[in-house]
C-alpha cells in the first residue's frame, strides 16, 4: 500500500469507513469504562458526546466532548480488542420471536413480551444496535446455534463497585452512581421525562429493585392513553414497557426502568 501523497484527494468512501471504525471502538472503550455511549452503533451522537464529556472531565483532559488525540489515546490505555469472537448457544437463537404490538391493549393479550428477533436480542445481549450486529456479519446465519459471529467486546469487565447514591441529570440526559465517598463510579444515558412527564426533582429513596416486572397499565396516569384503554397487566420480557428491570422509588408511580427500545434512550 502506497503512503497518501500530500494534496491527494481524499476517499470519501475511505474516510467515512475510518470514522465508523474509530467511533465504534471509542464506544466500546467507554462502554468498558462505565462510561456508557447508549446502544454502539459506530455512529457519533449525543450520547456518545455526555460519555466523551464525563470521561474527558474524569481523566482531567479539556472537556470537548470530542474524540481528540488525547481522549483517544487515554481511552486507548486499554488495549483491548474491542470486537471479539462469540458463538451463538441455543438460547440465543431460540425465541419464541414475534413482531411487537404498538398498542397497549394488544401488548397485554401476548403471554410474554419477548424479542422480534433475534437481532434485536443480540444486540441488548452485547450494546449494540441490531444493524451493527447486522453489518459486523454479513453472510452469517444468526438464527443457527454454533456459529461464530463478532460483536463488541462489552463483558468481562471488571466488576462495580457497591454504589451509595444515584443522580438523574435532566440537562445532559445522564443517570450517575456514586460510592459512599462520592467517587464518580458510571455514567448511563437515560430518557428523563417531558413537558408532560416531567422528571420531578428532589430527593427519594430506592425501595427496591424488581427483575423482569410485570407492568401495570393504568391509562388514568397517562395524558396519550388511547380513548378506551382499559387497565391491563402487561406480561415481562425485554418488549415490556420497563423493559427487564424496574428500580422503584419511594415517589408513587415513579421509578428508573428500561426500555424495549434502547435507541430511544436519552432521543425521546
Amino acid at each position: 500500500q502506497q503512503p497518501a501523497q500530500a494534496g491527494a484527494p481524499v476517499n470519501p468512501l475511505a474516510a467515512k469507513r475510518a470514522e465508523f471504525e474509530r467511533n465504534l471502538r471509542a464506544q466500546v472503550l467507554l462502554d468498558r469504562n462505565y462510561f456508557s455511549p447508549g446502544e454502539i452503533d459506530g455512529a457519533y451522537g449525543s450520547n456518545m458526546r455526555q460519555a466523551l464529556n464525563t470521561f474527558q472531565a474524569s481523566r482531567k483532559l479539556p472537556v470537548t466532548g470530542k474524540l481528540d488525540e488525547a481522549t483517544w489515546n487515554a481511552l486507548n490505555t486499554d488495549n483491548s480488542p474491542h470486537l471479539v469472537t462469540y458463538t451463538l448457544v441455543d438460547a440465543d437463537v431460540a425465541g419464541p420471536f414475534r413482531p411487537v404490538p404498538e398498542d397497549m391493549m394488544e401488548k397485554s393479550k401476548l403471554p410474554e413480551l419477548g424479542y422480534a428477533n433475534v437481532t434485536e436480542g443480540l444486540g441488548e445481549k452485547f450494546h449494540a444496535s441490531p444493524p451493527l450486529i447486522q453489518r459486523l456479519n454479513q453472510g452469517k446465519d444468526l438464527g443457527r446455534a454454533g456459529a461464530q459471529i463478532v460483536v463488541p467486546n462489552v463483558h468481562g469487565k471488571q466488576p462495580l463497585p457497591k454504589a451509595a447514591k444515584v443522580v438523574v441529570k435532566e440537562g445532559p440526559k445522564v443517570l450517575q452512581l456514586f460510592d459512599a465517598a462520592g467517587a464518580l463510579l458510571a455514567q448511563y444515558p437515560v430518557s428523563t421525562g417531558s413537558s408532560n412527564d416531567p422528571l420531578p426533582i428532589g430527593n427519594w429513596k430506592i425501595e427496591g429493585v424488581h427483575a423482569n416486572p410485570t407492568y401495570h397499565y393504568n391509562p388514568k396516569l397517562f395524558w396519550d392513553a388511547e380513548p378506551g384503554d382499559k387497565k391491563a397487566k402487561i406480561a415481562p420480557g425485554p418488549n415490556n414497557p420497563v423493559g427487564v428491570v424496574w428500580i422503584d422509588l419511594s415517589k408513587p408511580h415513579y421509578g428508573i426502568h428500561g426500555t424495549p427500545v434502547p435507541a430511544h434512550v436519552g432521543k425521546t
